[in-house]
């Protein structure tokens, strides 16, 4: 098709059609080497965007402000680019099966502004047989074009973690599949121009989307299995983090810890995977297993927390409980499934209303969604628990003479900590006088 050699000479243009946390840091690595046109819905994410602001924090406002990428939330500039990349969000609805509007409304999108010799390649998370099943009847519907012979498409993954720093775009290998050898290949091609270590190319466009379902599957599978562990091991009264630092001396132990399982891939992607196998008359025995136990996390953590107040003799309606936490995961900004809003609902039912407290989250947007109203450091007083529920850095660097400023003069037995992340030495609390409990 020749397209990558057109893409690398600068003679036609890549689009990036979803600028989230996933589009972005994908959009400005591309910026480095071909021309880059980045569309988003969103008006005032744009004008971010082109003001030189991050709101992710996945690559920097540096960054942001020194990329050429074109940012746009006109749809028509699409029709400057031959190859689009689509990463939109997919999530699931209340009733916990998918949510593909967002992938459909791109899909319409791109249709319509869609030129012959393009390549579509989506990244969205969908279980297998969205692409071909799909979306690719939309392209054809709303471009008039037939494809295979006027357009090709793809599917790609996206492997990026939010808020990690190690484990970055260039440096996770990457699937790669297209709906033949030769787009195959010249999507391989252009991806390797910015991921260092390398693509792997699947056999086909099935195959890659069942591999990115599979592989979170698998992570949530395991991770409830260590929350089930905790459950037990709370009523046997033994440490579950101890028993982990035990178990992991074994050159074969997988590492993993219990702990609230949100965002938008792990707490997810199984949703997409069992609804598939569900069409076809298989009822998941594991996967779904392990979802219940997972999205059963927040409360258990909430009664925890209850429990250890009634042990400092506090009164529990109207307690004074501060949640140290909002987002998915920690040193990250995205709140999107955060499952810290399931221990705010298990408070609200014992007439609690926790404070939140959390650096990285957005104001507006934790209100919108969750009709929380973050609480700063300085806000933080007399309280009669705190509950740390995501291992942000900055709660990490807290000594222990700051945590008891927020607790004021009570006396120590009446200082109630749940640390969901552990963050803290177990030995130093109890010292203190503490009524202590972690995950």
């Amino acid at each position: 098709m020749g397209l990558y050699e057109d893409l690398v000479n600068r003679k036609e243009k890549l689009s990036l059609v979803g600028l989230g946390y996933v589009g972005l840091p994908i959009a400005v690595a591309f910026a480095k080497k071909v021309d880059v046109i980045g569309f988003d819905l969103s008006a005032e994410k744009i004008r971010l965007y082109q003001s030189g602001v991050d709101p992710t924090n996945e690559v920097g406002d540096e960054a942001v402000r020194n990329t050429s990428v074109d940012f746009t939330s006109e749809e028509k500039k699409l029709r400057e680019a031959k190859f689009h990349i689509v990463a939109v969000p997919t999530p699931v609805n209340q009733d916990k099966t998918p949510d593909l509007k967002p992938v459909v409304s791109a899909s319409e999108i791109v249709g319509r502004n869609l030129v012959k010799g393009s390549v579509v390649v989506y990244e969205s998370t969908v279980y297998p047989g969205v692409t071909e099943d799909i979306c690719i009847p939309i392209l054809e519907k709303e471009s008039g074009l037939r494809c295979g012979a006027d357009f090709k498409v793809g599917y790609s993954p996206e492997r990026i973690n939010p808020g990690d720093k190690v484990h970055r775009l260039e440096n996770i290998r990457k699937i790669v599949s297209g709906m033949d050898s030769e787009s195959l290949e010249e999507i391989a091609s252009v991806y390797e121009l910015v991921i260092e270590a390398g693509v792997h190319r699947a056999s086909g466009i099935k195959v890659a989307e069942a591999a990115k379902v599979v592989e979170n599957s698998q992570r949530d599978i395991n991770i409830a299995f260590m929350n089930e562990l905790a459950m037990v091991f709370d009523r046997m009264g033994i440490d579950t983090n101890e028993v982990v630092d035990a178990m992991d001396t074994k050159w074969n132990a997988l590492g993993f810890r219990p702990g609230l399982v949100g965002g938008h891939c792990i707490g997810v992607d199984p949703y997409y995977f069992v609804y598939e196998a569900e069409k076809l008359g298989y009822h998941s025995q594991i996967v779904l297993s392990g979802r219940k136990v997972n999205d059963g996390m927040g409360a258990f953590v909430a009664d925890a927390a209850i429990k250890k107040l009634i042990q400092a003799n506090k009164k529990v309606r109207d307690a004074r409980v501060f949640i140290f936490g909002l987002t998915f995961k920690e040193n990250c900004p995205d709140i999107r499934n955060s499952k810290v809003e399931d221990i705010i609902s298990r408070l609200r039912e014992y007439c609690i209303e926790p404070l939140v407290v959390d650096p990285r989250a957005d104001r507006e947007e934790a209100a919108r969604e969750y009709g929380v109203c973050l609480t700063d450091f300085s806000e933080v007083k007399e309280a009669d628990c705190i509950i740390f529920a995501v291992a942000h850095d900055e709660f990490r660097k807290l000594t222990l003479a700051e945590i008891g400023d927020f607790y004021g003069n009570f006396p120590a037995d009446e200082k109630v900590l749940i640390d969901v992340k552990g963050l803290f030495s177990q030995d130093e609390l109890k010292a203190a006088g503490y009524t202590y409990w972690r995950l």
